[in-house]
């Protein structure tokens, strides 16, 4: 296997370890701040934007709760099929090796709580109006979102271009 160029190790690399730190060190701050506090939330914009404490042992929307084990299954293989896409250096435009430092970030910051936060995710952010609400989320979920949209716009935009050079 070929590895890709030192230019793309520095773009990878340094967006997935900033990625993951920031997303611990959020997790960490907030859950140390709100867990001092009560009511252990924090309005930031009053009516849309809270900083709460929320955990949770199931992927998005809460699917497959209490699957600790599969939901770590899951996410080691997905970072591994991440680590192994970049590696392999087939991929050549830098939104997706942006998108893939992304994805490697944020499922590394979520697969770390399931490990060593016995299954628990750590959540802070809550987005809501009057009686509605976006379940909490975190860092590392915004990031697995953006990386997505990335790789849904760059299929859209460079989707025939791609598929020519992967056949060269």
């Amino acid at each position: 296997m070929k590895l890709p160029p030192l230019k793309d190790h520095l773009i990878f690399w340094p967006i997935a370890v900033a990625g993951l730190a920031a997303d611990l060190w959020t997790k960490t701050a907030i859950f140390n701040w709100l867990g001092r506090k009560w009511p252990q939330a924090h309005d930031v914009v009053p009516g849309f934007f809270q900083l709460v404490l929320a955990e949770n042992s199931g992927a998005a929307f809460s699917i497959a709760r209490g699957k600790r084990i599969f939901l770590s299954a899951i996410s080691i293989a997905a970072l591994v099929v991440v680590l192994y896409m970049f590696l392999s250096s087939r991929i050549r435009d830098i939104i997706m090796k942006i998108a893939l430092a992304l994805l490697a970030a944020g499922i590394t910051g979520n697969l770390y709580d399931r490990l060593f936060n016995h299954g628990l995710v750590r959540d802070f952010i809550l987005i809501y109006y009057k009686n509605w609400q976006w379940p909490a989320f975190n860092i590392a979920d915004s990031m697995l979102c953006i990386a997505v949209g990335l790789i849904i716009i760059n299929t859209l935009v460079n989707g025939d271009r791609e598929k020519t050079s992967l056949k060269k």
